[in-house]
């Protein structure tokens, strides 16, 4: 009877051990269907996120027949991080260079879905999309100077769980709009040992 009961105390003792793992564990856990779209400020954990993330060392022009902007050149080395509240972005071509000054928004909007494409997150459930999309005055130098009217729309996008993670996000897309600019430059985000940080 007592060793009956000694082996319940045993068990029970040993299941609430690993039940908060498990729930932890499932915290991250993405839902077949998921959907979210949220804007808002963003968070502590977010914010330090975003500073974990570089850019990689080169970006693309995106050209279109209605775009074409005059002069600019297929792709650039890069250079740039979010330091403080703004994201300082600088492009070489040769001895052509120009920054974009990027002030962080009050608020971001967050985009995460599944797209039911079968691919499996390490945290459990499909594989989400995610976007954070930021927007607000972009200011330039060199050949890339702008007036005071300038805006910006810039993307984040990467695949993950619920959970987020500077290593989530893959790729960015910067579009520039103003009465005397309309452009937009892609690229990758890269791990920060790998990086080209700007700092």
């Amino acid at each position: 009877m007592k060793i009956r009961r000694w082996l319940s105390i045993v068990s029970l003792s040993l299941v609430s051990l690993f039940l908060p793992v498990q729930a932890w564990a499932c915290a991250c856990c993405s839902d077949e269907g998921a959907y979210g779209i949220s804007f808002r400020k963003p968070s502590t954990h977010e914010l330090e996120l975003m500073r974990e993330m570089r850019f990689g060392p080169m970006a693309n022009t995106i050209q279109t027949p209605a775009d074409n902007p005059p002069g600019m050149a297929d792709r650039y080395s890069l250079t740039a991080a979010l330091s403080g509240n703004l994201w300082k972005l600088s492009l070489r071509d040769g001895n052509k260079l120009g920054t974009l000054n990027l002030p962080l928004p009050p608020k971001m909007l967050s985009y995460v879905v599944d797209t039911h494409d079968g691919q499996k997150s390490p945290g459990g459930g499909p594989m989400l999309y995610k976007e954070w999309r930021y927007e607000g005055r972009a200011t330039g130098t060199g050949f890339l100077r702008s007036p005071s009217s300038t805006t910006y729309f810039l993307v984040l996008q990467g695949r993950g769980n619920r959970c987020d993670n500077a290593e989530d996000f893959s790729h960015w897309r910067l579009e520039i709009k103003g009465p005397k600019a309309k452009y937009a430059f892609y690229g990758e985000l890269v791990r920060s040992n790998a990086a080209n940080s700007g700092r």
